[in-house]
């Protein structure tokens, strides 16, 4: 059945915005007093809601009252909140300025996380998540991707994926897997790095193939985890058996951003230190550069060069990175709105960041867009200024979610 929804004081549809590099807030296309046509969860027009409503008289009307802004939902593209346990501990010691070897030393950092992640169990684990996805669903994001990474094992990995697809089934959020497995090397693994990988590819990602739990792997370039050249080759084996590769990259070091592009990685995710070598790998490829606020504010770093990346013609996604080590809080409007300020990045930058080009990073053609065949995934604003969404740096919510799942 069509579902006419408006009329809403401004609808920014994002249409007509390159998927590459710069641009400006005048070229954002602004429809006044608009409303979408919607049928089994996709856009069939998006137009004045008057006009809608006297074109398709025989569609259901969800009225909106007082002043409303409609934006496409976002998507983050980056997320670790499949997970069990807390790491504020690790926070305490990190702001009264421990180094992060101290802190794995004394039993935190990523091991910390493993180790409460395995103790529980699948049930619990799911709903776990079930309740960050709602919360994130909440504030407008529609689509999430989540990484699992805190089994270390091919049981424990195995695990947290069915636990992520259980959650899925619990939500109208759309939820994209993906296996973190390669995150470190296990401590109780008996093996170099290279080994583990080995492993991997061997005894964990046919299982997971077999199982149908994801089609994507990421693993994390970093003195403290796995060098370029064991990457590159894990990688391109797991391309091999029919996976699509994302890429912790120069977070700290660089090297992960060339393994991404020479990987032809959907994404390259990180970035904080890349330098003009890698920007320019990044925008003369077809692999995000996904930068991620959260890890900046929770480390006390600087962020990744999000400017220069936009400026050099990249394809810039902003995310979250919400886990329970370095980014905790996992609002990303918040984080968005406050790096936007230190960057420089227009508000088109920003919403195009959140939306199109980090559906984007995940290979997703079909949502980020309110036009017609897009899925119908929205979130709207109490306000009538979409200027105002960002100047309130992530304390204006949306008032209403939908989603394609539940909007037909």
């Amino acid at each position: 059945m069509k579902k006419l929804i408006g009329p809403f004081t401004q609808i920014i549809p994002l249409t007509g915005l390159p998927l590459k590099g710069m641009l400006n807030d005048e070229q954002l296309h602004i429809i006044i007093n608009g409303g979408v046509l919607t049928e089994d969860g996709i856009i069939l027009a998006v137009d004045n809601f008057e006009t809608l409503r006297k074109n398709y008289t025989s569609a259901q009307v969800e009225e909106i009252t007082g002043d409303h802004v409609l934006l496409p939902g976002f998507v983050d593209c980056h997320t670790h909140i499949c997970f069990a346990g807390s790491r504020a501990k690790d926070y305490a010691m990190r702001n009264a300025g421990k180094s992060y070897l101290e802190i794995a030393a004394s039993g935190g950092g990523i091991w910390d996380s493993v180790t409460q992640t395995r103790a529980a169990t699948e049930a619990e684990l799911s709903n776990l998540l079930t309740k960050r996805i709602a919360r994130h669903l909440a504030e407008g994001l529609t689509t999430i991707e989540v990484k699992s990474g805190y089994g270390l094992s091919a049981t424990e990995e195995l695990k947290q994926l069915r636990a992520i697809q259980q959650a899925a089934d619990k939500t109208h959020a759309h939820i994209i897997p993906t296996c973190l497995a390669a995150h470190i090397k296990p401590k109780d693994f008996d093996g170099a790095e290279s080994e583990y990988l080995k492993h991997l590819l061997n005894d964990l990602l046919p299982k997971i193939k077999q199982q149908g739990l994801t089609n994507r792997v990421d693993i994390f370039i970093e003195q403290s985890a796995f060098n370029t050249s064991d990457a590159l080759f894990y990688l391109s084996k797991a391309r091999q058996i029919g996976f699509e590769a994302t890429v912790h990259a120069d977070q700290f070091t660089t090297g992960g951003t060339e393994v991404a592009v020479k990987a032809r990685a959907a994404s390259a995710d990180h970035l904080e230190a890349s330098g003009d070598y890698e920007i320019k790998l990044l925008a003369n490829s077809d692999t995000v550069a996904v930068t991620l606020p959260g890890a900046s504010l929770g480390l006390g770093m600087g962020y990744a060069p999000a400017r220069k990346l936009l400026d050099a013609g990249a394809c810039l996604a902003i995310a979250s990175d919400w886990n329970p080590g370095s980014a905790p809080m996992g609002d990303l409007l918040m984080q968005a709105s406050v790096m936007a300020a230190s960057e420089k990045l227009n508000t088109a930058e920003v919403f195009a960041g959140l939306t199109f080009r980090a559906a984007q990073a995940l290979k997703l053609n079909d949502r980020g867009i309110l036009i017609k065949g897009k899925l119908a995934d929205m979130q709207a604003y109490p306000c009538k200024d979409y200027r105002e969404i960002l100047y309130q740096q992530g304390k204006l919510k949306p008032v209403r979610v939908w989603t394609s799942e539940n909007n037909d």
